[in-house]
């Protein structure tokens, strides 16, 4: 059987390997040499281990307290047992029982084992999960040790007693990789398990190419570039938006590098992962049009409280603009955070171009501004009884009537009127002077209608004041046509149809 000496050089080496301090392993020592000495006097026994460090040798003294009547055996003894040793024993007394290695049976051995290799493994765990708990979203490198049910082991090159994986929707579909391949991945997470910390590593995280570029750029390394924002989809494309400290360097051109040789071998890792750069801006409309790229945005218009930007391009630019299966624009709105509508030429101009920006068009081609009620000059009881009933915005009650309002509990006879004649002052927005040009247009185009259908030849006609032509015109238009047109059907026609109108379009005034 081997002596103390040998045991103590065996688990000097071990802590070589390990990266044990001198103090730890002789902790680990004197914790595994207590359990073995455990199984031999008792769980709660006490003793005293001392390492010589010359020479190797351990001496081990076991600590009992006499007493009248033994209770725990591991550590206590009885007077009169203690007084076989030496008559000079009292109650309450420490007896010292030296013990030797050789005394330790194969249960106190397995003991020490155990619990020295439980002890190495704590103090591994302990130091992996203090090395790699702060390093989340760094790279790391490693070699792949085996590939079992889709996830890949790396064996790490500066903690190779650590566990770690990288699972399949963290890894890359278009790369392979065999057994003893050097592997590069982004620390993920730190997961705890019950056989200790396991690293999540991957390599189809956006923080991936983000720390690729931190190794690649010394200027993002440095910190004067700044990844602000980024966005990716494995395999198929990423896009970042970069922006510089100092107003010299250029953030894009540092990330491209010299004809492309940074971004190149960003793009060798990702196994040819297509990668665009572009300059961040706090507007978001410049930046939308930015992260749009490669395509060319005619027009950009947002809506800052449902953080929608409608983006309007060209027809030859609408199919690069929404990229592959819709690539482009989705990662464009991941990339600013905002939902991206996008629009051709053609189809927002058939939408009403802009004149309505946000909703469908009006028929009547009349632009018409919402807002909320707390606006008007009302009282605190009427707008509560709008907004008990479910109006909130001035277009909820624009079509309103008396009726309408009476059956709104909490609304009197004074609020009904007072909203009657907010809604007729705010509705009534053309002047005067507009309405005489618009019937004076009208007027002229009915007259030309008339002549050419009775047939009659085009001829200067009589100079007529313009107040004059209105007010004959407006007569003609609300009266309806007089009997000597009635010979002729179709300009009979025409007049309905110009009364029909100007109706229409007083009603809607």
């Amino acid at each position: 059987m081997a002596n103390a000496g040998q045991i103590v050089a065996a688990i000097r080496d071990m802590a070589a390997t390990k990266s044990l301090s001198h103090e730890e392993m002789n902790d680990l020592i004197k914790d595994g040499i207590l359990a073995g000495l455990g199984r031999i006097f008792g769980p709660n026994v006490r003793a005293e281990i001392d390492i010589h460090e010359s020479t190797g040798e351990i001496e081990m003294i076991v600590l009992k307290r006499v007493v009248e009547e033994v209770e725990d055996s591991s550590s206590e003894i009885s007077l009169e047992k203690a007084r076989w040793d030496d008559p000079t024993f009292q109650v309450g007394d420490v007896m010292e029982i030296p013990v030797d290695f050789s005394e330790f049976g194969r249960n106190a051995v397995m003991a020490t084992k155990q619990r020295i290799v439980q002890r190495v493994r704590e103090e591994e765990r302990d130091r992996v999960r203090e090395e790699f708990s702060h390093r989340v979203g760094e790279l790391l490198s490693g070699e792949v040790q085996q590939i079992e049910r889709g996830k890949i082991v790396v064996m790490m090159n500066r903690a190779k007693d650590a566990e770690a994986i990288i699972p399949w929707k963290d890894q890359n579909p278009r790369e392979r990789f065999r057994q003893g391949d050097p592997i590069r991945a982004v620390l993920k997470k730190v997961d705890e398990t019950p056989k200790g910390p396991r690293l999540i590593l991957s390599r189809a995280d956006p923080s991936f190419v983000e720390a690729l570029f931190k190794l690649e750029v010394p200027e993002i390394y440095q910190g004067i570039v700044e990844i602000r924002a980024r966005a990716r989809e494995v395999g198929g494309r990423t896009k970042i938006a970069v922006s510089s400290r100092d107003e010299s360097i250029d953030p894009v051109g540092a990330c491209v590098g010299l004809k492309g040789s940074r971004v190149q071998a960003v793009v060798s890792e990702l196994g040819g992962e297509r990668i665009d750069i572009v300059p961040w801006h706090p507007d978001p409309e410049i930046f939308a049009r930015r992260a749009l790229a490669p395509a060319r945005v005619s027009k950009v218009v947002s809506d800052p409280e449902r953080q929608v930007i409608t983006a309007i391009v060209d027809e030859d630019q609408l199919s690069l603009a929404i990229g592959r299966n819709g690539q482009n624009v989705r990662l464009a709105s991941q990339l600013i955070g905002w939902q991206i509508d996008l629009y051709g030429s053609r189809e927002w101009l058939e939408r009403g171009a802009d004149a309505q920006l946000f909703g469908e068009p009006k028929e009547d081609g009349l632009e018409t501004a919402d807002f909320s009620l707390s606006e008007l000059d009302l009282t605190l009881g009427a707008l509560a009884a709008l907004k008990g009933a479910g109006y909130s915005t001035f277009l909820d009650i624009i079509d309103l009537e008396r009726p309408d309002f009476e059956k709104v509990e909490g609304l009197g006879e004074k609020e009904i009127d007072q909203l009657l004649k907010i809604i007729d002052e705010l509705t009534v927005e053309v002047d005067d002077e507009e309405e005489v040009e618009g019937s004076e247009s009208e007027a002229t185009t009915t007259e030309s209608e008339v002549e050419e259908a009775g047939g009659e030849e085009e001829t200067a006609s009589e100079e007529v004041s313009d107040e004059e032509e209105a007010s004959a015109e407006e007569e003609q238009v609300l009266e309806g046509p007089s009997e000597s047109d009635d010979e002729d059907t179709e300009a009979v026609e025409i007049l309905d149809e110009a009364a029909d109108g100007k109706r229409e379009s007083t009603e809607s005034r």
